[in-house]
């Protein structure tokens, strides 16, 4: 394949963030040049691969997961991959520059990535003007938008805390097809106590209400919120946060973010920061099993973290994700990866004798 053997071995011969910002930075410089280009370029669908969750029509169930083009600077280029979603973010609502460097570091031998970037980010207003010019320029956005939100790090007192967020949330919202709430990045200190159920409720409460009161501007109805969530919590855990986000009117959640537990891979263990790629998998599986068999069809999930194929895509919508997303296989497989997921769902629904993905959902876990 070009790309493994080519291209990747010129872009790790590079520090991994360097490498990271220099892609972004060729992919909204193309987004520019080739914008005409971008536009004739059609949305990788297919009849049994078309998925409506919490009122958003998705052409296909692979997704860009957020930490890829964190301040939204090449959005009009991810379709292009064959991705039917993307995720901007995490933002948050001051500019930051995140945890000292080095702070990514690749491990090619188990497919993963270690990051403590916390939340390096433009701030909610300059990710806001970017995103509106966009929106407002008549530029079509082929694939629906999420965009991410999380704590500033300087902010600590829990008043202060939901003060930021609804300043993210005010920012971005009206330019988002739907909104994810990040409580569960393990680089930024204090942001997991977030999960915890009180504070937690307090939180989505007040985002709900916000996207109540949010002009219709580019929904029909209220924009859609959704929860993400981590790989680390016991049972007891998750079912606060279930029954809180359910009792929220939250619109589904997505499991998992990265993780700080290091299980059978010595190269990375005692690095810390948040572990993603294969060795994330079974977990994040886990999790996303237990959730469905919860929420018993109360929220739709999205699965992510470990995911490096249509077979393992497949796995997680069997389990209950009504969709799926990848960031770091893509490091490792390149950018046709999505489109050859999307090739391999359809076959194998097709062995399978199902006439469209939402057949599949939850299959293995009823």
């Amino acid at each position: 394949m070009f790309y493994r053997s080519l291209v990747r071995p010129l872009l790790f011969q590079q520090d991994p963030e360097q490498a990271h910002e220099a892609t972004i930075h060729l992919l909204e410089t193309l987004t520019v040049i080739e914008s005409e280009i971008l536009r004739l370029i059609p949305v990788q669908t297919h009849p049994a691969l078309q998925m409506e969750v919490a009122g958003i029509s998705f052409p296909n169930p692979v997704g860009l997961a957020a930490g890829c083009d964190k301040n939204g600077r090449a959005i009009p280029f991810w379709h292009s991959c064959g991705f039917g979603f993307m995720e901007a973010g995490t933002i948050t609502a001051q500019p930051q520059t995140g945890n000292p460097k080095p702070r990514v570091f690749r491990y090619p031998e188990q497919e993963a990535i270690v990051n403590r970037l916390g939340f390096n980010s433009e701030g909610a207003e300059a990710v806001s003007k970017r995103i509106g010019t966009l929106r407002q320029s008549g530029f079509p956005l082929p694939i629906p938008l999420g965009i991410n939100i999380g704590k500033t790090k300087v902010v600590t007192e829990e008043e202060a805390v939901l003060e930021d967020y609804r300043a993210s949330f005010r920012a971005l919202a009206p330019f988002a097809d739907f909104v994810v709430i990040n409580v569960s990045s393990p680089n930024t200190p204090g942001l997991r106590l977030w999960q915890e159920k009180e504070k937690l409720s307090a939180l989505l409460g007040m985002l709900v209400q916000e996207a109540a009161a949010l002009p219709k501007r580019v929904h029909q109805g209220q924009v859609p919120l959704f929860l993400k969530i981590a790989p680390d919590m016991n049972q007891a855990d998750m079912d606060d946060v279930l029954e809180v986000a359910v009792g929220s009117g939250l619109s589904g959640i997505i499991a998992t973010n990265t993780t700080i537990v290091r299980e059978g891979a010595t190269a990375y263990m005692e690095l810390p920061g948040g572990l993603s790629g294969k060795p994330l998998g079974d977990r994040s599986l886990e999790v996303l099993r237990y959730l469905y068999r919860q929420l018993e069809g109360r929220l739709p999930l999205i699965g992510v973290g470990g995911i490096a194929s249509a077979e393992a895509a497949y796995e997680r919508i069997k389990a209950g994700a009504s969709l799926v997303q990848i960031y770091t296989a893509l490091i490792y497989e390149g950018p046709l990866l999505p489109r050859r997921i999307n090739q391999g769902l359809v076959r194998l629904l097709e062995r399978d004798g199902l006439k469209s993905l939402s057949e599949a959902v939850g299959v293995e876990s009823r």
